[in-house]
């Protein structure tokens, strides 16, 4: 739209391709006038969209096919948070958080309900029979769990009360000993089972590496998508 039409030439690799060192991605062949005020903007744009999208690729690739969701809207300014999304889609991302990045990456945003909302209403099965009963039924049913009990006694008694309707409990974790989220994930999809709920997924949230995700994918840990929080938002350009 900026570049005169009679003398401009425009190549670049196309959105998700790999790149390797010192390759060229953007070239921009035009009078510099015609572009130059766009400079800054354009190297900003190419180098936080980047670091974005690798750190993206990164826990996709260590997640070995088990869906990874972003989740790091709280990690950026709202501004830039869709296109955040975008990008970490780009990487390999299912989804993300925010209804900018899905639409400009045409996907479904994944929405959690906050713990917070939990607390303030006594316990996620009063927050989510509310959450159910006021929400079209094309949202997917998710809670968080060990918000006042533990992770396994809340997911019972959540999929007691909403039954085929609750699509996944959510496990955040902050630490990075992995053992003890491969023996609490195992323990509660047996429970589950156990107790005749087989459909309810285990989604597993927090400040997930590349490494970590990797070492529960070796150890076969039952879940069925990571909610990467922080990896991405917070990788470097």
């Amino acid at each position: 739209k900026i570049l005169p039409e009679a003398s401009r030439e425009v190549w670049a690799l196309d959105d998700g391709l790999q790149m390797s060192k010192d390759e060229v991605v953007l070239r921009i062949k035009a009078p510099y006038s015609s572009f130059g005020l766009y400079e800054t903007a354009i190297c900003g744009i190419l180098a936080q969209c980047s670091g974005w999208a690798t750190a993206s690729r990164e826990c996709v690739k260590a997640a070995d096919g088990t869906p990874v969701i972003s989740n790091n809207g709280n990690r950026v300014h709202p501004n830039v948070a869709g296109i955040m999304d975008y990008s970490a889609i780009m990487g390999g991302c299912v989804s993300g958080t925010t209804n900018l990045g899905a639409k400009l990456s045409g996907t479904n945003a994944v929405g959690i309900i906050s713990p917070n909302v939990s607390l303030i209403m006594g316990g996620p099965v009063n927050a989510m029979r509310s959450f159910d009963k006021h929400t079209a039924q094309e949202v997917s049913r998710i809670a968080p769990v060990n918000v006042i009990n533990d992770e396994t006694r809340e997911a019972l008694d959540l999929a007691g009360v909403l039954g085929q309707r609750l699509r996944a409990v959510e496990i955040s974790e902050s630490s990075d000993e992995w053992p003890v989220i491969l023996r609490l994930t195992r323990e509660l999809r047996s429970r589950l089972d156990l107790a005749g709920y087989s459909h309810v997924e285990i989604f597993l949230s927090g400040t997930l590496t590349p490494q970590v995700i990797g070492n529960l994918v070796t150890g076969k840990a039952p879940i069925n998508a990571f909610q990467v929080t922080g990896y991405i938002g917070e990788a470097s350009p």
